[in-house]
């Protein structure tokens, strides 16, 4: 027996990167794969979003949270490795970045008008990006 898509909506993603697979009122839920860009030697800026706290889950893999302290700029940066299940809550205006295993999947809530207009990013020095590899490799 199947259900109606009117009762019932099913989605997932078997893609790479970052997916919004469910938009509703304000909220948007995604999921957030492997990318090669995401590897920490690849990074090259940090962003925030504006209007939005953003929560990161991590389902499964290994996955690093870079916070940038600053609001101007980045002035000290944290590396905090996610743990299965837990619920971890980046603040409106609180630059931050990722990195992720090739294995890992991170579910992602956020409000739903999250776009790049509202999401200013910030280029991190070579300094700092030695720093993020530094973090994730520790």
């Amino acid at each position: 027996m199947s259900i109606s898509e009117s009762l019932l909506e099913v989605k997932e993603y078997t893609g790479e990167g970052y997916k919004p697979l469910i938009d509703y009122d304000k909220w948007r839920v995604a999921v957030l794969k492997y990318c090669d860009e995401l590897l920490p030697e690849n990074i090259t800026k940090m962003q925030r979003h504006d209007e939005t706290d953003e929560v990161f889950v991590l389902l499964q893999g290994k996955f690093m949270l870079f916070i940038g302290e600053g609001k101007d700029k980045v002035e000290n940066i944290h590396g905090v490795w996610l743990e299965p299940l837990k619920f971890y809550n980046v603040k409106k205006g609180v630059y931050h970045t990722h990195s992720l295993s090739d294995d890992a999947v991170v579910l992602i809530v956020e409000n739903r008008d999250t776009v790049l207009e509202n999401s200013p990013e910030i280029e991190l020095t070579e300094e700092q990006r030695k720093a993020l590899v530094s973090l994730y490799n520790r």
